[in-house]
């Protein structure tokens, strides 16, 4: 475990950061290795199938990371602020919490499942292989709830590194797993699910049995898993604003994989493709943003204003010289790394996923930004500035469709989130700047600490 609350920001960021950041690069690599699996053995038809989903897989984690990631902050601030008996039953509650919402989520999406692909003009030839795919992927919601859950607990006690260790191994899990099932066993796209899903179930059993031997002092009694009210509602609270902030984010991609879908097979696959590397080339930006949110709500709780701003400039230096050396890469080598993505040396797929990359890395510095300054902000309990922020995004990927898709096409497309992010950064800014938790007053600071 480890406190943030005490010692320089930068080392301590930095060597927080890079367990989350490791655990980042496998957990796309899970993806990647779906990706680059079902178009080798399967075929670019079963790869587009499974592409097409791509946006309401986002969907679904986003909801889950966004949520656990919530959950997390009150036992962070209690953790900050020395209150072993309230993380125990912070924990308690969540895991309670996370079981509840993990059933309902598996029962509305395999209710909603064939509609929402329709509704998303997903192309006849491929419905029925999205349906198979992401059903399997549904079903094994509670598994992924549940790494979430114990990854971001463990943060928020200063643990970065145990979530690491069982993601790697959960990684080459689904690897064979994945081989297994699509090739000897040839399950098709539903053994590529398949694979995924249980190699997290063995993630979670595992992390489960640490928690418990490692962190015993931390580990809820029986008391602690029975839900109190006035627990439930504060971790609801924090957990649904943030959850609705990643859902508003990537209702809008939903929205955009509507529009992509009318455009063909090879354009679903490009678009795949070039968000895949546009993961890995962001993980840096969101492994900063989970540091920070933890950084930041240890030291509100305890009451620390000082080195929250510092920490938050220490991130965007960092952050930003990152972006540069994506630029470079995006500009070198892209085509490469499409190739080794997806498999296809497919000249359309490959040029119209460089076109995206080399336009959207641009930014980049803009959307690490928001990162940080949206964790930095749900770390101090403002819960209203990051969901106006995310509707920004989810007016404007609108907007795009309507607007710039049928004039400009895929282009619109890739114009979209540049745009976005630049209108939607600038709340984040100006709350940031006025907030009174980050100004140097420790006796002024917000009482939220106190829930």
């Amino acid at each position: 475990m480890k406190d943030l609350t005490k010692g320089s920001p930068l080392p301590l960021i930095l060597s927080f950061t890079g367990p989350i950041l490791l655990g980042n690069l496998f957990q796309l690599l899970y993806n990647m290795a779906d990706t680059r699996i079902v178009g080798t053995f399967l075929g670019e038809n079963a790869l587009a199938a499974v592409g097409a989903t791509g946006s309401v897989n986002n969907l679904l984690v986003g909801l889950i990371i966004g949520m656990t990631n919530g959950f997390a902050i009150l036992t962070a601030r209690r953790y900050g602020a020395k209150d072993r008996e309230g993380v125990r039953s912070s924990i308690g509650s969540i895991f309670v919490l996370a079981f509840i919402t993990s059933i309902i989520i598996t029962i509305v999406g395999l209710l909603f499942l064939e509609p929402l692909l329709k509704l998303l003009n997903t192309p006849n030839d491929l419905i029925n292989t999205s349906i198979k795919y992401f059903r399997v992927i549904l079903l094994g919601c509670t598994a992924t709830m549940f790494y979430n859950v114990c990854a971001t607990i463990l943060r928020a006690v200063g643990d970065s590194l145990t979530p690491l260790l069982f993601l790697i191994l959960s990684t080459f899990l689904n690897v064979v797993l994945d081989l297994l099932f699509v090739v000897p066993l040839n399950w098709g796209v539903e053994g590529a699910a398949l694979a995924t899903v249980l190699a997290q179930l063995i993630s979670v059993i595992l992390c489960l049995f640490v928690m418990y031997n490692r962190f015993n002092d931390l580990w809820p009694t029986r008391s602690d898993f029975k839900l109190k009210l006035s627990i439930a509602s504060q971790l609801y609270g924090t957990g649904i604003s943030m959850a609705m902030m990643y859902c508003l984010v990537n209702v809008g991609s939903v929205i955009l994989q509507g529009a992509i879908n009318t455009f063909g097979q090879d354009v679903i696959i490009a678009h795949t493709a070039a968000r895949r590397l546009t993961e890995l080339f962001m993980m840096v930006f969101s492994a900063l943003g989970a540091t920070i949110a933890t950084f930041t709500s240890q030291n509100f709780g305890a009451r620390k204003p000082e080195r929250i701003r510092e920490g938050i400039k220490l991130s965007l230096i960092m952050s930003w010289c990152v972006c540069v050396f994506i630029i470079f890469i995006t500009y070198t080598v892209s085509d490469y790394l499409i190739y080794m993505v997806t498999g296809t040396k497919n000249p359309t797929v490959i040029n119209t996923a460089m076109l995206y990359l080399k336009i959207d890395c641009l930014l980049y510095c803009v959307t690490a930004a928001i990162s940080l300054l949206r964790n930095s902000l749900q770390g101090v309990g403002d819960r209203k500035t990051p969901l106006i922020s995310s509707t920004i995004e989810l007016l404007g990927k609108i907007g795009v469709v309507v607007l710039l898709t049928p004039k400009l096409g895929y282009f619109g497309i890739i114009l979209a989130e540049p745009i976005v992010w630049v209108i939607m950064v600038i709340p984040l800014i100006i709350q940031v700047i006025t907030n009174p938790n980050f100004k140097g007053d420790s006796e002024k600071m917000n009482q939220k600490l106190t829930i």
